[in-house]
């Protein structure tokens, strides 16, 4: 793939799934520079002018189509902030994968604070994935994604955004505003481990009757590690809210989850669930009986929870 070295081509592989050139519209960010860029037929992909970053414009109707957006830092010190808004047109089905990998073996942070914005077009649908992860035993892996979404009538948007290993801080902020039938569903993953800190705030605000939204948090806190999830529903119309947040907590670490619901309207339906709590003596012993010893039974529960 391109000119990359062994440990890029294999953060590529871990946050984006690509180990070549996929087919479709892509762009490619290594180390504060696009290295790879391609539209396709119904999918433009253009460079800002006023700031860093790129404008994604997918035509009306455009069907079945992958766009692939991941972003690899391998430079101690380097710190980045990239602008990526996303046009989509009306009577789409759209996959996006984005994510970021950070390598970092100096003595300076690494940070990336990525800013998406999606525009979603009428009875659009739109699949989102993004994956984060940090390795290298150089100073910090920072990454603060920020997802903004702008969902018109009937359309849908599903987010999967997961935080596999290694982000020694993160700062995550995702918020949407939904029209009259718009749905979205939010899937979050968080694992932290050491010393390391997330901190998670979703708000999700439904303007039109019949919108919906869900949100699911799993987490799993290791060791010194700290984490903190909120979540905001507002619902302003005749609407449905559902909010969950669990997390698996060990150690010495420490999780805080505040889900919040405001509802302005007599005909909004909202809903939130929230458990923190340890893995089950039970669960252990259970495996334990397979032969597997504490840390690896420990494992495959945390692997089968963050699914």
């Amino acid at each position: 793939m391109m000119d990359l070295d062994k440990i890029e081509r294999d953060l590529m592989k871990d946050v984006s799934g690509v180990s070549g050139i996929p087919e479709g519209a892509y762009n490619f960010r290594v180390n504060g520079k696009s290295i790879g860029r391609h539209s396709s037929k119904n999918i433009n992909i253009s460079p800002k002018t006023e700031k860093s970053g790129i404008d994604i414009t997918i035509a009306n109707n455009t069907k079945g189509e992958i766009v692939h957006i991941p972003v690899i830092i391998s430079a101690s010190g380097l710190k980045e902030a990239v602008y990526n808004d996303f046009h989509i047109g009306s009577n789409c089905e759209v996959t996006i994968i984005a994510g970021c990998g950070i390598y970092n073996c100096g003595a300076d942070d690494s940070v990336h604070d990525g800013i998406h914005t999606f525009y979603v077009g009428k009875n659009s649908k739109v699949y989102y994935i993004e994956k984060h992860c940090g390795i290298g035993p150089g100073a910090g892996k920072i990454l603060n994604p920020t997802t903004r979404l702008y969902l018109s009538e009937g359309s849908q948007a599903e987010l999967l955004m997961e935080q596999i290993k290694g982000v020694d801080s993160t700062k995550r902020q995702t918020t949407a505003e939904l029209s009259k039938n718009a749905q979205i569903v939010i899937k979050e993953r968080l694992f932290t481990h050491g010393r390391q800190s997330a901190e998670s705030g979703i708000t999700v605000q439904m303007n039109g009757d019949g919108s919906s939204a869900d949100i699911v948090s799993r987490a799993v806190a290791q060791d010194y590690s700290r984490q903190n999830f909120k979540s905001h529903i507002i619902g302003v119309a005749k609407c449905k809210g559902h909010s969950e947040c669990d997390a698996i907590i060990m150690d010495q670490a420490k999780v805080n989850a505040e889900p919040s619901l405001d509802a302005q309207n007599v005909d909004a339906e909202l809903i939130h669930e929230a458990a923190i709590g340890k893995i089950a003596n039970e669960q252990l012993t259970k495996l334990m009986t397979l032969g597997l010893s504490r840390r690896q039974a420990e494992s495959q529960i945390i692997n089968g929870f963050l699914r």
